[in-house]
């Protein structure tokens, strides 16, 4: 376990709205009373370590990790890569990052994803990996597909990817997302209409990095998440955020 102390109170200013009547289901779960800030305790403060030992060879492999290599996934493939930084800018080692997505139609690998598009039956949609010492981390995936939503008459999200990420401690537990440069349905989208300030939302759509792209196999796309501080990766409609 780790102990490092008291965490960096969180800055609700950076937060999304918690209350956004364009995005229904936040009507029901927003807080109906002021948010509390607690000092944090050793609860937050220590947290689990992730040995290697633990990861397989194509755990962030999702093109190939749910056929075990002996199929790859259909669709678009993408690198997608970046670090793990603090509040300081320094890196996070060995740090767990686990993402999940939809397939490259838009449609989850979920009993309740009752979507048209058809499911790949070579790709399942989840990776997880350890930054290294330099709190650089990636996976080769699939480009996700757009889908529709039943929010309003016509909602569609982004292409998006689901991001968790552990620091040093339970407290610094991230959950967000990462959508793609250039993508035209991001204004559109009142999850992501929640983020008031635009250079914070910002902040979760990933470059094209053409320089980490391979010639005839993949695009990259760089996306660094920060823990904690002013350049903080942002959580999305999630008030007890960091």
């Amino acid at each position: 376990m780790n102990d490092l102390g008291p965490l960096i109170p969180r800055d609700r200013e950076m937060h999304p709205e918690p209350f956004w009547p364009d995005y229904k289901t936040s009507v029901a779960r927003s807080p109906h009373q002021p948010l509390l800030s607690l000092e944090s305790g050793p609860s937050e403060e220590t947290g689990p370590t992730f040995g290697h030992s633990s990861f397989g060879p194509l755990d962030n492999n999702l093109i190939l990790n749910w056929t075990k290599g002996a199929a790859p996934a259909v669709g678009e493939r993408i690198l997608m890569h970046g670090r793990v930084l603090d509040e300081n800018n320094r890196a996070v080692p060995n740090t767990l990052v686990e993402i999940w997505q939809a397939n490259a139609g838009g449609r989850y690998r979920h009993k309740k994803d009752t979507y048209l598009a058809p499911l790949d039956p070579n790709f399942g949609g989840c990776g997880r990996t350890l930054t290294d010492e330099n709190g650089y981390y990636q996976f080769l995936t699939i480009r996700p597909g757009a889908y529709p939503w039943p929010n309003r008459g016509n909602d569609w999200r982004p292409m998006h990817i689901h991001i968790s990420v552990f620091g040093h401690s339970f407290g610094q537990r991230l959950i967000t997302q990462m959508y793609f440069e250039g993508d035209p349905l991001i204004p559109l989208c009142p999850i992501a209409a929640t983020i008031r300030n635009r250079s914070q939302l910002d902040r979760l759509v990933a470059p094209l990095d053409m320089a980490h792209s391979r010639r005839l196999d993949f695009l990259a796309y760089k996306f660094d998440i920060v823990l904690r501080g002013r350049r903080q990766t942002m959580f999305e409609n999630k008030p007890e955020g960091m």
